[in-house]
């Protein structure tokens, strides 16, 4: 048998905030705005935990439940819609877990920090996935991807929470912008794919009821 699945712990949603002093943490800006794109609005709030930062988004989805698992577990293909990751692959399997090798960039101005890390994605369908970091360059990752039911069958609320601490020294006032602005624009790109996958499919029941 392969290692217990770790139970990470997470800051609870809401409980943090941004400001405009430094300090905070990783895949994340100064006084984050609000990204509004189409249907969805995608909020992200960090702040400083220690060595680490701790880490809420959400974004309100019209889209089915199957849709967004989907794209939330389509690890090997994560490079195609997420800013910032070059690679994904699936290496093996244990219990519950995709354990998955991941590299990437973290950029702010001219500021780019290179991410090797082999993550443990849990999947407790169809409403949760928490992840937990490896190995890799990451001093700590503990994070989730929760599912919320919304007003209708096709309204969901996304989350993802969590910490991260990266293991490159930079100045706090680098450190804090550097990870909330790559935060925000990989889950405001998981956002944008779940949307397209959404009206692809939409498209192509509309082709077959003309037909």
């Amino acid at each position: 048998m392969g290692p217990r699945l770790r139970e990470p712990r997470f800051p609870a949603p809401g409980s943090v905030s941004a400001d405009c002093r430094p300090g905070l943490a990783l895949f994340l800006l100064l006084c984050l705005p609000t990204v509004a794109g189409a249907a969805e609005e995608v909020r992200v709030e960090a702040s400083r935990a220690g060595t680490a930062v701790a880490v809420n988004a959400r974004a309100n989805l019209n889209a089915p439940l199957a849709i967004i698992w989907n794209t939330l577990t389509d690890y090997e293909r994560l490079p195609e819609f997420i800013p910032g990751m070059k690679r994904s692959r699936i290496i093996g399997r244990r219990g519950p877990a995709a354990i998955v090798e991941q590299d990437g960039e973290a950029g702010f101005l001219v500021f780019r920090v290179p991410i090797h890390v082999v993550v443990e994605s849990a999947e407790y369908p169809p409403h949760l996935i928490t992840i937990h970091v490896v190995r890799g360059n990451l001093r700590q990752l503990e994070g989730r991807y929760q599912i919320e039911q919304g007003a209708s069958a096709e309204e969901h609320i996304l989350r993802w929470s969590g910490l991260i601490e990266a293991d490159t020294v930079l100045p706090a006032f680098i450190t804090v912008p550097l990870m909330r602005a790559n935060i925000e624009d990989q889950f405001t790109g998981m956002v944008r794919e779940i949307k397209r996958r959404y009206e692809a499919r939409q498209k192509a029941d509309m082709q077959v009821i003309d037909k």
